[in-house]
């Protein structure tokens, strides 16, 4: 049964000529699929209708071939056969009622067009702005060009609308799309009708609109994706200025999309961003047009959402991250199911897999973008196999999601933890400044397990080979976790380097157990995702000198594909922190470091009281080489499987960990497939030459 409270969330909103079902509205996000992987990202959007959302954008669609953004993979709408594939995805977001809406995206001084080869065309002449600083410049639409360009837009609307779609979405937001470069002064230097007044500068989006509004509009609703602020000060498109922009323009699109004006800042991580926190920016929008507003935050809370509505902040609850963490967020909320909502954790992990041109991941729903490729549903399991128990040695990542998704398929699973408490990694992990949020990974887990009766949870339970050997189960998941290297092994060594024993070194694992150095620490970041940065942090705000060597060209170099490097350097700056790039540790001395230049190899000595390694982790997996080295007693003892999962096996990112666990639970007393691939993948069809 519903909670009334949320009852606002399910009323029918009109958009132009449509009506969506509900106001929960999925915006447009990337997922690494793109024209790849047309079938998986489609079935992927199907998943998230049936799970309830009333509004279903694609990603990011290219809508013509003279402004694209290789190597990034998203959609393209290039031509008439390109129409089929998007068809097929405007097909499975409109199965359960929902309102199939596509992103037209002409990416000006974003597009460098290393594919086609084109030059790419801007707003003005400039260089390409883009992640990896290409080397390539862009001309100045004239005249002829925006005409161009406007028919452009009407070609992909009718496309569009062929293709099935009900929504169009003008992308103008993140400082990607041609509409934001035409309105902010910081890309637009036009001198004619174009550049100048913000009349002028909204000139061309009037002028598309109208265009499609004329070609498609009696069936089509069309929205504007806008900037809320670019933050660069005066010369870009600020919230005032996006204000009298919008009430200029009052009744310009049929709904205003409103997101931040870097991707960074709209789509910080939970580290950095807290659930509605562009809020102050869309308040009080509502005032100058009498058109519907969506806007984002990183929703989880339904009381977060029914209060943005019933205050006039927003009329739809746009999401992308948590509609990816549970597509089935609003049917749970209807069906007063708040508990079973799996939270967003705020890592972006999901955003890596467009920054890596790979297929994305989410940390709390490992079924996302294996929904076709796998056949996996995000609340549905296959069914029990032939036997019937299983022990789970390990309540980390892995551990908690194996035995919740066994449950659901049915097995009797007996979940063995070595200390007091769930969570493995992610207990002491969620402690760290910023990462609480993190601790949505256990919290749902062990929630989910809690409610399953044929779970049982044992606490100081070390098990050995022996005792697992005893105690009779048909399968054994050993998930046993990793820990972190004490003698500085990873990338730039790989074998260890000299230490003084007189000098205290510490591992994230000392410090995540309340053991802190003072005094002057230097800590040896070699890994180069978040930990170092994280440590750096908690050790300047205890009151430690802390210098951060790292033989990376940026601090936690790997964050860039979470969107959060820049902001973890500029915080770990302003907390005093000295950052030390480019340089490497060779030598760790009784009362200082020796580091190393990663180019000419010049050694520099640094006096320091603790050093903090922060290089690789080594698999806990003893239990495991014992059971392995004893398998010819398995058959005798009654089992019949024994497997090694998450970072046991090899240590990764939590996300790694929660999807081992969740596909052992899906594969075990599976078919043999011997070589065959464990996922469908698409094939482009060879050009009949």
């Amino acid at each position: 049964m519903r909670d009334p409270r949320y009852d606002v969330l399910f009323e029918p909103m009109q958009i132009g000529p449509v009506t969506a079902k509900n106001r929960f509205y999925q915006v447009p996000h990337c997922n690494g699929g793109g024209y790849r992987d047309p079938s998986a990202a489609a079935a992927m959007r199907g998943i998230k209708a049936e799970g309830g959302w009333g509004v279903i954008f694609t990603e990011q669609t290219e809508m013509h071939h003279s402004s694209e953004i290789a190597p990034f993979i998203e959609l393209r709408l290039w031509e008439d056969k390109d129409i089929p594939m998007l068809g097929k995805m405007a097909g499975k977001m409109k199965e359960h009622g929902a309102l199939a809406g596509i992103q037209l995206a002409y990416s000006g001084i974003n597009g460098p067009n290393l594919y086609t080869k084109e030059v790419p065309m801007a707003v003005s002449a400039m260089p390409i702005r883009t992640f990896t600083n290409d080397p390539v410049q862009a001309r100045a639409l004239d005249k002829q060009d925006i005409r161009d360009l406007r028919r452009w837009f009407v070609n992909a609307a009718q496309r569009s609308k062929r293709a099935g779609f009900d929504l169009i979405c003008l992308y103008g937001a993140h400082g990607f799309g041609i509409f934001q470069h035409f309105l902010s002064r910081a890309t637009n230097q036009r001198s004619d009708e174009y550049g100048g007044s913000l009349e002028n500068r909204a000139r061309f989006v009037n002028e598309v609109i109208a265009d499609m509004r004329d070609a498609v509009g009696d069936s089509m609703g069309i929205t504007l994706r806008v900037s809320l602020d670019e933050t660069i000060g005066d010369l870009g498109f600020s919230n005032a200025e996006l204000r009298d922009f919008i009430e200029m323009n009052r009744d310009l699109p049929d709904l205003w999309d409103l997101a931040q004006g870097t991707w960074e800042d709209c789509s910080g991580p939970s580290r950095f961003k807290e659930e509605a926190a562009q809020e102050q920016l869309v308040r009080g929008i509502h005032d100058l047009t009498s058109k519907p507003i969506v806007g984002v935050g990183r929703f989880t809370s339904p009381d977060v959402m029914a209060r943005m509505v019933r205050q006039g902040v927003l009329d739809f609850i746009g999401c992308a991250r948590p509609s990816i963490a549970d597509p089935f967020l609003p049917k749970k909320i209807d069906e007063g199911r708040i508990e079973d909502i799996r939270e967003c954790i705020g890592c972006n992990i999901c955003i890596t897999g467009d920054m890596t041109m790979s297929i994305s991941r989410c940390t709390q729903n490992p079924t996302f973008m294996e929904e076709w490729r796998k056949g996996w549903h995000p609340e549905r399991m296959n069914a029990k196999g032939t036997s019937q128990s299983v022990l789970v040695v390990g309540a980390g990542p892995a551990g908690l999601e194996a035995t919740r998704a066994l449950a659901e398929r049915g097995y009797d699973v007996a979940l063995a933890e070595a200390g007091t408490a769930l969570g493995g990694r992610v207990a002491r992990e969620r402690l760290l400044p910023g990462l609480s949020a993190w601790g949505r990974v256990v919290d749902y887990r062990a929630y989910q397990i809690g409610q399953k009766p044929n779970v049982e949870t044992y606490f100081d339970s070390a098990l050995d080979a022996d005792s697992i050997l005893e105690f009779g189960f048909e399968n054994i998941c050993i998930a046993t976790g990793a820990k972190w290297r004490r003698d500085g092994v990873s990338r730039q060594h790989v074998v260890p380097f000299p230490t003084d024993a007189a000098m205290p070194v510490y591992t994230p694992d000392d410090l995540m157990a309340g053991r802190l150095p003072g005094g002057k620490v230097v800590i040896y970041d070699d890994d180069h995702y978040y930990m170092g940065g994280v440590l750096a942090e908690l050790l300047a705000s205890n009151g430690a000198l802390v210098s951060l060597v790292t033989p990376s060209a940026y601090v936690s170099d790997w964050t860039v594909n979470t969107l959060e490097q820049h902001t973890i350097h500029r915080r770990l700056a302003q907390m005093g922190v000295q950052i030390v790039l480019n340089r490497g540790v060779v030598e760790i001395g009784a009362d200082h470091v020796v580091t190393n230049c990663t180019y000419t190899d010049q050694l520099t000595p640094v006096a320091c009281d603790a050093v903090v390694l922060v290089s690789s982790r080594i698999e806990t997996n003893g239990v495991y080489r014992a059971l392995k080295d004893r398998q010819v007693e398995w058959a005798d003892a009654g089992i019949k499987t024994v497997q090694i999962i998450g970072d046991a096996n090899a240590p990764g990112p939590i996300a790694w960990a929660t999807y081992a666990g969740h596909r052992y639970a899906r594969e075990l007393d599976g078919d043999d497939i011997g070589d065959a691939l464990p996922f469908r993948r698409e094939i482009a069809e060879l050009a009949q030459d």
